[in-house]
């Protein structure tokens, strides 16, 4: 009864964790939800300005028509042909001056910039979206201005969404170049193999037995790719669900670094591990999805490591909010032009790709995205031939004091 209560408890407060980040989640869309009606609402009251500005001309073009001929009925009322004739001229004057500088302003705050706007409509309907409408509108006509502001916006996102689809479609590609070669080799690999044992090529007990077990690896390796595949994929599409819960982190690394000392020391390597942290803090993670990320990385310093004195140090530290986990191994190194890349997904240091068939070229990649699911960062410093430090930073939930026996408990999630 108490363990199932215990079960229960550890569920509800996993399911308040989850309910939190939902709440954080559906708050953001609501303030961007927000934002756009602020936006949507400045454009309906610059609009509406518009209109009535649009109006008013209509209105003012036939009033200034029969203002003008109820002026000269009565100068020709009042004062005769002769003096009217030279106030009428200039009249003309003073009225084509005004109109010329009306239509002057009109043609260059209106006008203008609706051609432009016109100009680019057509640049992008032939897929250039890299455009922008320049404007000098004055305020008076914020509308304008309002107009050309939401088309600019209106180029940028589709730009963007232009560049990500186009980013999309090319890692899609490698996806499947790189799947295509991953697999191909061990298939071919596998069917010679059997092809040879079903032929009765392979005779001998010994003979066949080495040949099944390059069977089973190729298998193996198969299957490991598929996971981290189908694994990196919902990673991707934020699709993977994680258990999240707060622990301590001295107890949690103590048991994890007790298991990576038991499975090295099986490997006759070298592991060091030393916490430098003062006190105790409180972290919120998924124990396996933080666990994988440890063991993608610590089992890549074993594969590429030297065969012999493969030596594997880790250090845990306090790095103001966060905690600190560096993992360092005296192996190979990574050459400096090739650190960018290597949290890249089906990237390998050695081109040679089919050298080490248990490399599926997705454990860096998968590291980083499980770290990054929990706040943290994982970052790399490498020297070729003198190893390579990997150090990973998640953050601190709670502060905690556990040599005056007390939590701080006023905190914010």
């Amino acid at each position: 009864m108490i363990k199932r209560l215990m079960r229960k408890l550890k569920k509800g407060k996993n399911v308040h964790h989850s309910g939190h980040r939902e709440f954080r989640r559906k708050q953001l869309e609501f303030h961007e939800q927000q934002r756009e009606l602020c936006c949507h609402q400045e454009f309906q009251r610059k609009h509406r300005e518009f209109n009535q500005f649009h109006k008013s001309l209509r209105f003012l073009r036939p009033v200034s028509i029969v203002f003008n001929l109820i002026i000269l009925y009565l100068l020709f009322k009042w004062v005769g042909i002769k003096s009217i004739s030279i106030f009428f001229a200039v009249f003309i004057i003073i009225k084509e001056i005004l109109q010329f500088s009306f239509l002057w302003r009109l043609e260059k705050r209106v006008f203008k910039p609706i051609h432009k706007l016109k100009d680019g409509v057509e640049e992008i309907s032939k897929g250039n979206y890299n455009v922008k409408v320049e404007s000098d509108v004055m305020n008076d006509l914020g509308f304008i201005g309002l107009l050309v502001d939401s088309f600019n916006e209106m180029a940028q996102k589709l730009q963007a969404s232009e560049k990500v689809k186009s980013e999309y479609e090319e890692n899609r590609k490698m996806l499947v170049a790189n799947i295509s070669h991953d697999l191909k080799t061990p298939i071919s690999t596998v069917q010679g193999y059997i092809e040879a044992i079903l032929d009765g090529v392979v005779i001998s007990p010994e003979k066949r037995t080495m040949y099944l077990k390059t069977i089973y690896q190729n298998t193996v390796y198969m299957d490991k790719l598929i996971d981290d595949l189908f694994l990196f994929s919902k990673l991707d599409l934020q699709k993977l669900d994680f258990q999240f819960e707060n622990v301590q982190v001295r107890a949690f690394m103590d048991d994890l670094m007790e298991e990576f000392k038991f499975e090295l020391e099986e490997k006759q390597c070298n592991f060091y591990y030393l916490n430098k942290m003062e006190g105790d803090c409180l972290i919120n993670i998924d124990r396996k999805r933080l666990y994988q990320a440890f063991r993608n990385i610590i089992g890549n310093a074993v594969k590429y490591g030297s065969n012999q004195d493969l030596t594997i140090k880790i250090e845990l530290d306090r790095q103001d909010d966060f905690i600190g986990i560096n993992i360092e191994d005296n192996g190979p190194g990574i050459p400096e032009d090739k650190l960018p890349n290597i949290f890249n997904r089906f990237y390998r240091i050695d081109n040679e790709r089919t050298k080490d068939l248990m490399s599926t070229g997705l454990g860096l990649a998968i590291a980083k995205e499980l770290v990054q699911a929990h706040g943290g960062s994982i970052t790399v410093l490498s020297l070729e031939r003198e190893g390579a430090c990997f150090t990973i930073r998640l953050p601190i939930l709670i502060k905690n004091d556990l040599e005056r026996g007390r939590y701080e408990t006023d905190f914010n999630y």
